[in-house]
């Protein structure tokens, strides 16, 4: 009786398992089809006959040729707003956590701010409040400005949890009781603790200063264009092989760059264990 039973569970979890493993093939496939898709449109001669057409890169070569200024823009915007996102989200996390419960969380919900209204009403503010001057409007630090707005909650979150989950209070009053003064405290004990966190934010702030749109839209000039303003443009009133193809130059020039962000944390992380080791 126990045998029947335990075959009988064995075959249960055995199609659960089935049913999962196509549901998340059905989703992978839905999420990673079209991109695929577009990819194979930018090497495609000619879209509209097919792989029949044969395979070229002449589209990507037409991209660059185009839009080669936007391509390297948006990767000095991501990595400028990186280092602003940096510079001010590690310090504001700690002050959070120093700061009375009250009022951090009416700090925090003020700093969310720009991420919970549409992305054109803070450009739209950006541009009433900044707007007249006028060698400020045509730089790239006005749409850098957008950017850091933007992403810096998404900085200030893990860096904080991170902050929280490992007690960084405690840690730095036995810093103090050691004789180590405030700055010392911070670069010593409190940065190297957050490293994770601050990895995560940088991902966040990586993927989203370089695919921002709304903001970037209303606030580029004609020599400020970005990458997903050039993208919207190219398939807007170009062919659609050449707005495919700039979707690929978009793909190898992210996927890289997350991709070394996230060795960096793994090669920090195993050098952390090794020092507790």
């Amino acid at each position: 009786m126990s045998t029947s039973v335990s075959v009988r569970s064995a075959g249960v979890m055995h199609w659960r398992f089935v049913l999962q493993l196509i549901f998340t093939l059905a989703v992978c496939a839905f999420m990673i089809v079209p991109v695929l898709m577009s990819v194979l449109a930018g090497l495609t001669e000619n879209y509209l006959v097919g792989l029949s057409s044969g395979l070229t890169t002449r589209w990507i070569a037409e991209v660059w040729g185009l839009y080669a200024d936007s391509i390297w823009l948006s990767i000095y915007l991501a990595l400028a707003c990186l280092g602003c996102t940096l510079l001010l989200g590690v310090p504001a996390a700690y002050g959070l956590l120093k700061c009375r419960k009250r009022w951090a969380a009416i700090i925090e919900e003020l700093l969310l701010m720009p991420v919970a209204i549409p992305g054109l009403a803070t450009a739209l503010a950006l541009l009433l409040a900044y707007g007249q001057f006028h060698g400020f409007r045509s730089s790239w630090l006005f749409i850098l400005v957008g950017h850091v707005l933007f992403t810096l909650p998404f900085m200030i979150r893990p860096v904080l949890a991170v902050m929280q989950a490992i007690d960084v209070v405690r840690l730095e009053e036995a810093a103090s009781s050691l004789g180590a003064g405030a700055i010392q405290r911070f670069f010593t004990v409190i940065l190297p603790n957050c490293t994770s966190g601050m990895l995560a934010g940088a991902l966040m702030v990586i993927t989203l200063s370089v695919g921002e749109f709304n903001i970037t839209w209303m606030l580029h000039t004609p020599l400020t264009k970005t990458l997903p303003v050039g993208l919207a443009d190219s398939y807007a009133s170009m062919r659609l092989e050449i707005g495919s193809a700039y979707t690929l130059i978009f793909l190898l020039m992210i996927l890289p760059l997350l991709t070394l962000i996230q060795w960096f944390g793994q090669w920090a992380a195993r050098r952390a264990s090794r020092s507790v080791q």
